[in-house]
This record gives C-alpha cells, structure tokens and sequence, in this order.
C-alpha cells in the first residue's frame, strides 16, 4: 500500500509536471506549521533558480492544477513562494478504511528477501543479569520486532561471554571444593554425570569468590589460567564441567529473559566460534595481513580519512591466546556460513566503538564478510540514577535485573491500590504487565546513543509521557467499544471511517495515517523511540476526540459507527507499536 505521503507527493508531481517543471521539486512533507496547514511543499524557492522565475509566480501556477484534485480540501500558494496543502476529509476516511483492512497496516515489506543478524543480550554465564543488561535487551528486542515487521528474516543470538578465564576460575574453585569428583580424576573414562554438581546460586558465589582469590593467591591464579588452557585444548573434564555451566546458566537467563519478554532465536556464544579461529588466523597470514607488534600479531585498520588514532586490530597476544576481537571476527566467520546475512547489527554500550570499528575494518579486510554485507554499530548510552551517574542500588552496587522489575512491578500495584477498583488479584496481575511498559517505554522513548536518568516515579506514571498512559488510552478504547457491541448487539466492528466533521476528529485521522510511515522509518534509522513518540502523540490526539466527542450517544448511526471505526484503528496502531517495542496492554486499568 502507498503511503499516504508518497500518494500526496504524486499528485503535486503531476501538477509540476502540468506547469512544464520537474516533478523532483514536488517533495511534500507534513506542515511544521499545523495551525496554516497539514502538508506543504517549498520546491517553488528550489525551481525558481532553475526556471529564472518569481517562487510565488510556479508555487501559483501549481497550485492552480491542484484547485481542482478531489484529494483536496485547500491548496494556497503563500509568499514567497509555499505550498500549502489540506486534504479532502472524505480522501482520507477512504485512505485510512483501506489501511485497516490492508495487512500490517498497509505496511510495505521494504525488508523482503533480506536476512538481518541481531546481537544483543550479551550477558556472561555464570552471573545474574544486572540492570547494565537492561538496555541491551529491551533495545535489541524491539529491533527484532520492528524488522521482522517489515518484512526482514531476522536472527536474534544473544551471543553469550561463555570462554575465557572465567570458565577456569570456575573450574578451579570447583576443583578446590571438590576435589573428589570425576572432572578432575585423569584416569576416569566416563561417562561423566547428566546432573551438574552445582546450582546457578552456587555459580554466582563461586565466580566472585574465584576472583576475588584469584587477585589474593598467585598459585590459585595460575591454575585458573592453566585450567582456562586445558578446557580451551578439550580437556574432557573440564568440558563436562562447561557444559554444566552453560545448562545451568542458560536455563536461569531464559527465565529472567522471559521476565523482560525477550526471548533469542540462537543461544549461541564466544566458545561456539572457537573451531573458526585456527583456520581465521592462518588465513590472515597467508594474506600477509598480520604482523607481530609487540610480540602479538595485528592487523592495521587504520584509515588516511580518520580524524582520530585507531589503533591496530589485536588478533592473538604474544601467549597465543584471543582476545575479544578474534571472538568476534570468528563469530561473523560463523554467521556468514550458517546465515549469509545481508546485515549484522550490533546492540552494544557505545563505549564499545573503538571494538567494532576495529573488527569491522578487518573483517572487511580480511573477506571474512561479502563487500555488500551491511556491519551496523548501534552504540546505547547509560541508564543513570538521578544523581546522574550509572544507576546502582541503595548500598552502592549494582542491581540485579530481577530486583528492579520486582521493584518497579510492586511501585504500580501500590498506586493501582492507592485507587482500587479492581480485585487485588487482578491489581498483580495488571501491575506486571503495566511495570513492563513502564520500564520498555522509559528506555525505548529515548534515543538510544544517549544517556537517559531512570525515574521510577516519573516511568509509572499514568499521565505525560509514559508506557501507563499509552496503556490507559488503549483500555479507554477498549472499553467503548466493549460498551459499543453490548449496547447495539454488533458481532463485527465497523472499519469504515467517515470524514471527519471536527478539528479534533481530523486531527487524529491525519495521525493514524502516518503508520505505515512511521513503522519503516523506525526500521529504517534504526530508532525504536521515533514509535515511542509516535504513539503518544497519537494518544493526545485520541484523547482530545474523546473529550470532545460524544460517540456512543451519537444519534446519526452513520456517523457513530464512523467513529467506532476511527476507535477500532486507533487501537490496532497503538497495540501493532507497543507489540513492536515489546510490552502489551491489559483489559481493564
């Protein structure tokens, strides 16, 4: 389906065409001046230079082929030379009655035939998630949705730091607890037990107390590197012992993940990119791309165009053990031959820049990807306490995920009851999916490089700009038409609009028709807060009709039912976009 812009631009083409101009001057945009007007076009000014003319003198003569367009109420030319557009009501009922029978809101799939891999998560086995997790995953969600939307197969891995010093810090302390097990016995043949000798509660106080004595004892420090090296050679018993760790941590992230309603189409991580490593790096040798600096082996990424240092590209240190980067690069070696993206898009803290941009240059110079394969960085900022510094607990450490859902579901079930009209049952249950909001909706209004301060007291709120609001408007539509189908025995919904008679009513409509818009240009800059905004400015707009309309006492039946359809659309935008950030509306508030 068109979108009603690309509609509208069309037909001031043809009207430039109709004065003998070029119809690339016909560009229309929705008027930063709605109180004149609802669309202009200022591609008179532009013309005037090619065709020697007065910029009012073309934007008249234009706007004389449009006088007699059914797709306008108004079309004024305005010196020095503007064009400014109001659309014909019934048009844009018509539009809009087409959009809600269309699919997917008329929605065109700009992402048909495309494959995107999605990274985000990234959170460590072994250790809960905390609240620096947050952004990453509420952030990489919704891009997933809004993707697969328009029309994009979309691979979400959340890519899990499960390699390293980490697994041997485990390992050892293991060891140290338990000598007697058969991990550590040479000359056991197995098979090794299905049960892991630990839970997630022990993994995440053996991790910390690992390096902690780690830092304290050099001996236990050097087991921990020795037992990282046989686990990384295919000590067996050790990689019974990392297969344990993984279940068990990987069985707790999907819980706390589900808390969030995040969910990963692949739980692959650092240790599945391993067997590419060996075959990488000798083929950057035989390319002659590396070269020891330092006793590690490096590739230059460096670029006559940068404006600041970027420093080599460390590929493997002088030990011969990886790094980051070579993870990284393995990882895309990976998803190049399982997946043959077209684009792999990175949702990371921007403080990780300076890492991709190295990793992006070398796996382009290396051909680990195909030169049309698009590597996107999209760098988040901090969430921040309101003391402006990265938010931490009460005590001055850093939060457990599952603590601040639990905190802000608790925050909106008090306010629920400090107004209760619902069973106390219900106020849970509506408080966990209200919190939600909350939390997606304050991290996702902001764009997502800047910082932004979290303010429980600010996110739960039930007026302004919040995830609560845009929920309370949906159950207000939800209720009238509840109470459209008990007091007029309708089975279907009307989807009809008629044109509007008020300011308000046309108002709301013009926004609607913005949805197809909207949605691609979320996918297309890559900016879930562009929905965010959107649907608020879609909620005011609802609210001000409802104010001032009186819909189900409507006499004219024609006109009422016009409405419960402009309601009905109103409600299948609002609840498409907050399924696309990620959270969902309850029946009753």
């Amino acid at each position: 389906m068109q979108k009603l812009l690309e509609q509208i631009t069309t037909e001031v083409a043809k009207a430039f065409e109709a004065c003998e101009y070029s119809a690339d001057f016909a560009r229309v945009s929705i008027s930063n001046r709605p109180d004149l007007c609802e669309y202009q076009c200022n591609g008179a000014m532009a013309a005037a230079k090619t065709y020697h003319k007065a910029p009012i003198q073309i934007a008249n003569g234009v706007v004389e082929q449009l006088k007699e367009n059914p797709m306008f109420l108004e079309a004024s030319a305005v010196n020095p030379g503007f064009i400014n557009l109001k659309l014909d009501p019934a048009y844009l009922a018509s539009y809009l009655s087409q959009m809600s029978e269309a699919e997917n809101l008329g929605c065109n799939p700009i992402g048909e035939n495309k494959k995107v891999v999605i990274d985000y998560g990234g959170p460590n086995v072994a250790k809960p998630l905390h609240v620096g997790h947050l952004r990453a995953a509420i952030i990489g969600e919704s891009l997933k949705r809004i993707y697969r939307y328009n029309g994009y197969e979309v691979i979400g891995d959340v890519h899990l730091g499960d390699w390293g010093l980490q697994m041997g810090l485990i390992i050892e302390e293991t060891h140290r607890r338990h000598p007697e097990l058969p991990y550590f016995d040479e000359n056991f043949a197995g098979p090794y037990p299905e049960e892991a000798p630990f839970t997630i509660s022990d993994l995440e106080e053996i991790y910390p107390t690992a390096s902690k004595r780690s830092k304290e004892d050099e001996e236990f420090a050097k087991a921990a590197h020795d037992a990282t090296v046989q686990l990384q050679q295919g000590n067996p018993g050790y990689r019974a012992i990392f297969r344990h760790i993984l279940n068990v941590s990987v069985t707790d992230l999907k819980k706390n993940y589900a808390r969030l309603d995040v969910d990963f189409d692949v739980w692959k991580g650092e240790s599945d990119a391993q067997p590419y490593i060996p075959d990488m790096i000798a083929k950057m040798k035989a390319d002659g791309l590396l070269h020891e600096s330092q006793g590690a082996m490096v590739v230059d990424v460096a670029e006559e165009t940068d404006t600041k240092e970027i420093p080599p590209c460390i590929i493997q240190k002088s030990d011969g053990a990886s790094l980051y980067a070579t993870t990284d690069l393995a990882t895309l070696v990976e998803r190049e031959k399982l997946y043959h993206p077209d684009e792999v898009l990175y949702v990371v803290d921007k403080r990780q820049e300076m890492h991709f941009t190295q990793v992006f240059r070398t796996a382009r110079k290396a051909g680990i990807i195909r030169p049309e394969t698009k590597l996107t960085f999209l760098g988040f900022g901090t969430m921040n306490g309101k003391d402006g510094k990265p938010f931490k607990t009460r005590e001055g450490g850093v939060m457990r995920l599952e603590h601040l859902i639990s905190d802000i579901r608790e925050a909106v079930y008090n306010r629920i009851m400090e107004n209760r009209t619902i069973s106390e049952e219900e106020a849970r249950e509506n408080a966990g999916i209200i919190g939600l909001a909350a939390l997606k909706y304050g991290d996702l209004s902001n764009q997502a490089t800047k910082d932004y301060v979290f303010d429980v007291d600010r996110f739960i709120s039930f007026e302004g700009n919040t995830g609560p609001y845009i929920l309370y408007t949906i159950v207000r539509i939800k209720s009238i038409l509840a109470k459209y189908r008990e007091t007029t025995g309708a089975a279907v919904i009307p989807s009809a609009l008629t044109a509007a008679v008020s300011d308000s009513e046309k108002d709301l409509q013009l926004q609607l028709a913005r949805a197809n818009d909207v949605i691609a240009s979320a996918c297309e800059e890559i900016a879930p807060h562009k929905l965010c905004q959107y649907i608020y400015e879609i909620s005011n707009a609802f609210n001000k009709f409802y104010h001032e309309t009186k819909i189900l006492s409507e006499e004219d039946t024609a006109r009422r039912d016009g409405w419960i359809a402009l309601l009905a659309l109103t409600k299948e935008v609002l609840e498409t976009c907050i399924r696309l950030l990620g959270f969902s509306a309850p029946e009753k508030m």
